[in-house]
């Protein structure tokens, strides 16, 4: 163990020692050399996980041949993306030698995969996979630490031309769709329509409140990112200097009102105590959650106020939500059950994926919608899926697989 934590210090060393858009060279490097891999590459779910993207050595600039793009679903990617666990097998390419991918994951957030092609002679015992796996580990702190600072990681994900509208977008974001603590697991997906419809999701954590949000501007494009950009703004400057829950739907309101009469957005914000003690909401004119307890889905029953925007409206309502530990919480915006998605149960693909880690229930739901679209989304279609485990941490930690 003293050996390998040795190792992993020298790798994470090395990379820090380079370049940001090096990183990934630096990692391959000690990995070929430590066990004579043939060849090592990383592999980036696209933004909205229809693909993996290879990235190799020699494709690590915008300025080298492009990465090779292979559909996820049905592949051996999708397999360890699910059981989040390392696959070793045999090198179909010539029959010899072996191939291993693992997970690259940070607190949930699955950024992609790790493989390596080593070489038949190379003997693969439980102490080389372990080795591969904690390289995979720290693969996932370089990548979060460098992507601050280089588009590498931006330009491997992206499998498609993006609209300014849709760099908007994508820009108010979490930089993680993801995030697992002892108390929850949450997972989040935003599929954009041809014409950017605003969808946005938030989320933040703090040593006592998990923060939530989820938003559906008016309109379409370049107008619609912009009512996005001033809600989700006003929204984040209010919680960030705590002000209580009914100020900071207030301010994102009044924000909309300041920029352009007229113009509006419905959605929800939730503050839920980590100790259990309180689950709160502002539902300003957004279609209810679903809830999964004890096997059964269920409307959240919710009073709607007006939306974000609409002149009139008093203070926002703070209502309290029942959440139980082994609750599951869904959110969605409209686009989720919009013209043809309306054939897409939700409610029945929540009880078709009750054990699946959150991740994999925001890809099933996306995945039905945009098979119901044929792929052509008229409006956003965003979704929030949270497990709340509760606040008895014993026995529990976050963790990147699925769930136990």
């Amino acid at each position: 163990m003293a050996r390998e934590r040795m190792v992993l210090g020298d790798m994470l060393a090395a990379a820090e020692a380079a370049a940001p858009v090096d990183s990934l060279d630096v990692v391959a490097r000690n990995l070929r050399e430590r066990f004579g891999a043939r060849y090592v590459s990383f592999l980036f779910l696209d933004l909205v996980g229809q693909y993996v993207v290879r990235v190799t050595e020699d494709a690590t600039t915008l300025h080298g041949r492009g990465p090779e793009r292979i559909q996820l679903t049905g592949s051996l990617y999708d397999e360890v993306l699910r059981t989040q666990k390392l696959v070793s097998v045999r090198d179909d390419a010539d029959g010899h030698g072996h191939r291993v991918i693992t997970p690259v994951t940070n607190r949930g957030d699955a950024i992609g995969f790790l493989e390596l092609s080593l070489p038949a002679a190379t003997e693969v015992t439980d102490d080389t996979l372990e080795q591969v796996e904690q390289a995979a580990h720290a693969l996932a702190y370089i990548v979060v630490t460098d992507r601050r600072f280089t588009d590498l990681y931006h330009w491997s994900q992206r499998t498609a031309p993006v609209s300014l509208a849709a760099e908007i977008q994508r820009q108010l974001l979490p930089t993680a769709p993801c995030c697992e603590a002892a108390q929850f697991t949450l997972a989040c997906a935003l599929v954009p329509a041809e014409s950017v419809a605003g969808d946005t999701y938030d989320y933040a954590l703090d040593r006592e409140t998990l923060h939530l949000s989820l938003t559906d501007a008016m309109g379409h494009d370049l107008n619609a990112a912009l009512i996005a950009t001033i809600l989700v703004n006003a929204s984040r400057g209010a919680r960030r200097v705590a002000a209580p829950l009914a100020e900071q739907a207030d301010r994102a309101h009044h924000s909309l009102l300041e920029h352009k009469p007229g113009v509006l957005a419905t959605g929800q914000i939730l503050r839920i105590a980590l100790d259990g003690s309180s689950a709160q909401l502002v539902n300003a004119g957004h279609p209810h959650p679903l809830r999964l307890r004890e096997g059964t889905v269920e409307e959240v029953p919710l009073r709607a106020d007006l939306p974000f925007g609409v002149a009139g409206q008093g203070r926002y309502r703070v209502q309290n939500i029942n959440l139980r530990p082994g609750d599951r919480l869904v959110l969605y915006t409209d686009g989720m059950q919009d013209r043809r998605a309306e054939s897409v149960d939700l409610p029945a693909v929540m009880v078709a994926t009750a054990t699946d880690h959150p991740r994999e229930v925001v890809r099933a739901m996306v995945a039905a919608v945009t098979d119901a679209c044929d792929g052509k989304l008229r409006d956003d279609a965003t979704v929030m899926c949270l497990d709340w485990h509760g606040p008895t941490t014993k026995g529990r930690r976050a963790h990147a697989g699925a769930n136990t």
